[in-house]
């Protein structure tokens, strides 16, 4: 079974992969390209970054039910109902877009009242506000890119992101210091960089899906409430999914900025580190709900069941290898972030956390996918609900404040609640399959 879908799965995960790995590159990016300027200015992009992605998550996540439709209609061998798919996602996106920014700027009314350090919240307020008028284009670009993926143009997608990624270097490189006649705008510049790569991103998406679907029946001017509804019933709980999990890493990130700069340094720099691994499972996450959403719609759910378990085992497999490195060499990957001692010291600590938690992060998240291509997206966003904000927040805010474990005890909180989710997903995933696969 895994050799057969071995070979699939892989043409699809890697381009995805490198896609999700692209769009953690352009945060990795912009915290190496201000790491000169200071632990302050390493604390105040995480931070800005950490807290607009907390929210705005939450739009993107609207749109994680494009997986399910557009995969299973793909499946079905209809085009033109991914493409009326299409439509609707774009249209929720455009609504979305007010309320969500709304908010965002809420929170940037309140970043001097929320106790950042000193240093730290000057940058991150200018570094914030930029990021804020990203949003609408991060929302169509999520439309945009899970039509795309889902209907097999994961090539481009992947392409996008990795030039965007060249876009935003040049772009740091050229406003941070203040290069080829530009102002040295250091953090702010940054944010502009940011910006502008999340411009051409939509632009480039936008012409590959007018260029791939010439030849498909246009969708009809106007998009019906049912649709619509079908939509948000996949998507709103998708979104509390991602915004969960995604939060509770903001939630930390915003509690380490409250401590000194070299926590928050230290705490970034690991994070960043798991998060660029976590990338590779979230590919292999979208390529399983892919897999699965298009077994579904060709009604095969024996080849559902082999496709989700595939991307399980090359999920835990890579947890291990994973796992091992950050046990075995973390002073030379936190060399690339700083040699600064004190942040090497305990990034290192966080890294020895973070491989433990590695199987379990990446089990949730890949389970998360497949039960996705099911169609199921509440039991995800129950169990993250939960597992993240019910148990893991109070027990990192006790263990790093009470008890005075500083940030080891935030991440020692985190370590938890990914293995109380993973479990259940893991148990919900086996038994939904079996019944499926037995017609019960």
């Amino acid at each position: 079974m895994l050799r057969k879908q071995l070979a699939p799965t892989l043409r699809l995960a890697v381009p995805v992969i490198l896609a999700e790995l692209g769009w953690m590159g352009m945060g990795l990016v912009d915290t190496l390209m201000v790491a000169p300027l200071g632990p302050a200015a390493i604390a105040a992009t995480a931070v800005g970054n950490s807290l607009h992605l907390g929210v705005a998550i939450f739009g993107m996540g609207l749109l994680l039910g494009l997986d399910t439709l557009v995969a299973q209609a793909y499946g079905a061998g209809n085009r033109a109902l991914c493409r009326r798919w299409l439509t609707t996602g774009l249209r929720l996106a455009v609504a979305t877009t007010l309320p969500m920014m709304l908010v965002l700027g809420g929170i940037w009314w309140l970043t001097p009242s929320l106790g950042f350090h000193p240093e730290t919240q000057p940058l991150l307020q200018g570094y914030f506000s930029i990021l804020v008028l990203s949003t609408p284009a991060l929302f169509v670009y999520a439309a945009l890119r899970r039509y795309l993926q889902s209907t097999g143009h994961v090539t481009a997608v992947m392409l996008t992101l990795v030039t965007a990624n060249l876009v935003n270097f040049a772009a740091n490189w050229a406003l941070i210091n203040g290069h080829l006649g530009m102002p040295a705008l250091g953090v702010t510049g940054a944010a502009w960089a940011t910006f502008t790569a999340r411009l051409y991103m939509v632009a480039v998406l936008a012409f590959t899906v007018w260029k791939s679907d010439r030849g498909v029946p246009a969708a009809i001017a106007t998009t019906p409430p049912a649709p619509m509804r079908r939509l948000l019933s996949l998507g709103l709980p998708a979104a509390s999914t991602v915004t969960a999990e995604v939060g509770i890493f903001s939630l930390l990130t915003a509690l380490a900025g409250q401590l000194p700069p070299i926590a928050t340094a230290a705490h970034q720099i690991a994070l960043n580190l798991s998060a660029m691994v976590f990338m590779v499972h979230l590919g292999l996450a979208s390529a399983g709900a892919i897999r699965v959403g298009h077994a579904v719609g060709a009604r095969d759910y024996a080849e559902a069941r082999h496709a989700g378990w595939t991307v399980i085992v090359m999920s835990v497999s890579l947890s291990l290898v994973t796992g091992a490195i950050f046990l075995l060499v973390p002073e030379a990957l936190i060399a690339v972030y700083t040699t600064e001692a004190g942040v090497v010291q305990l990034a290192s600590q966080l890294l020895a956390i973070a491989a433990l938690f590695q199987i379990f992060d990446g089990l949730q998240g890949v389970t998360t996918g497949t039960l996705r291509g099911l169609g199921d997206t509440r039991t995800a966003m129950v169990s993250n609900l939960t597992a993240f904000w019910l148990i893991g927040a109070p027990v990192s805010y006790g263990l790093c404040f009470l008890a005075g474990w500083g940030a080891p005890g935030l991440w020692w909180g985190l370590l938890l609640g990914l293995v109380l989710t993973s479990i259940v997903l893991l148990w919900v995933w086996t038994r939904t399959v079996r019944q499926r696969s037995l017609g019960l």
